[in-house]
């Protein structure tokens, strides 16, 4: 089974026979949004819930994404509406996202707060998707680039002039609120998990005006055509390949054993 995380402004994919769905998870209950398109089986879940009540730092990021995993997901494309820092990605773009700088605080990050898990982030998202997601763009004459680093801050509000430029420092490209932890439980739950992002404006202080969410939502109205093709496009391909990211906790999983065997390591 594949799964959507629809982002501001994405919010519903066409396909047959949607059902809303209640997942019960040891988190708290989600809602989504179960279907088929060419014959695949999809769960499309509203980030934000339902007409886009919940905000960045409220949003329930592990419950969502051990919805999907119990629903038998696999493998995920999420949306995110970010701001642009850079020069190479226009408003307007849509971006995969290759890594992510963490700047959020007090969010729960991880499924494993009573165990001792050191996941490996060098590939936080995943090759195999990407490249799919990359050849359905071409194929659909969709411009898609290949890569950005995302950082991610806690919002609700947008950030300072010296904050993006203490950002653009760091080696970031693109900012948003909600990548993180999402992209982390992901990986704990060995999901091959991708970003596609779309740029809605310019980063404070580089706009040359203030910022709005009618602008954030605007820009993503006019892409979201494109995105949904994107989407459905992969969708039809079918389930995807075993990968490295559905062995992410092997590791994890091996010194549990040899702990429980008194095997040293």
């Amino acid at each position: 089974m594949l799964g959507f995380i629809g982002g501001t402004g994405f919010y519903r994919l066409v396909g047959q026979g949607w059902q809303s769905r209640q997942v019960t998870t040891r988190w708290g209950d989600v809602m989504v949004q179960v279907g088929r398109h060419e014959g695949q089986e999809l769960v499309f879940l509203p980030r934000h819930g339902a007409g886009h009540q919940t905000p960045p730092q409220g949003i329930n990021y592990r419950a969502n994404i051990a919805a999907l995993q119990a629903l038998g997901v696999t493998a995920v494309v999420a949306s995110n509406a970010v701001g642009t820092l850079s020069p190479d990605i226009p408003p307007g773009s849509l971006c995969l996202l290759t890594d992510f700088i963490d700047a959020t605080w007090g969010r729960a990050g991880t499924f494993f707060e009573q165990d001792v898990v050191h996941l490996d982030s060098t590939t936080p998202y995943c090759p195999r998707l990407r490249a799919s997601l990359t050849a359905c763009a071409a194929a659909q004459r969709i411009a898609l680039l290949p890569c950005a680093t995302y950082v991610c801050t806690n919002g609700p509000r947008f950030e300072t002039p010296a904050e993006i430029r203490m950002y653009r420092a760091w080696g970031a490209d693109l900012v948003g609120m909600t990548n993180v932890p999402e992209v982390v439980l992901a990986r704990e739950a060995e999901l091959c998990y991708a970003t596609v992002a779309i740029a809605t404006n310019n980063a404070a202080g580089l706009a040359g005006y203030a910022l709005t969410h009618t602008e954030v939502e605007e820009i993503m109205a006019t892409r979201v055509p494109d995105l949904a093709t994107l989407c459905l496009a992969w969708a039809a391909g079918g389930p995807t390949a075993d990968c490295a990211c559905r062995h992410a906790l092997d590791e994890s999983r091996r010194r549990r054993q040899d702990a429980a065997f008194g095997i040293p390591r």
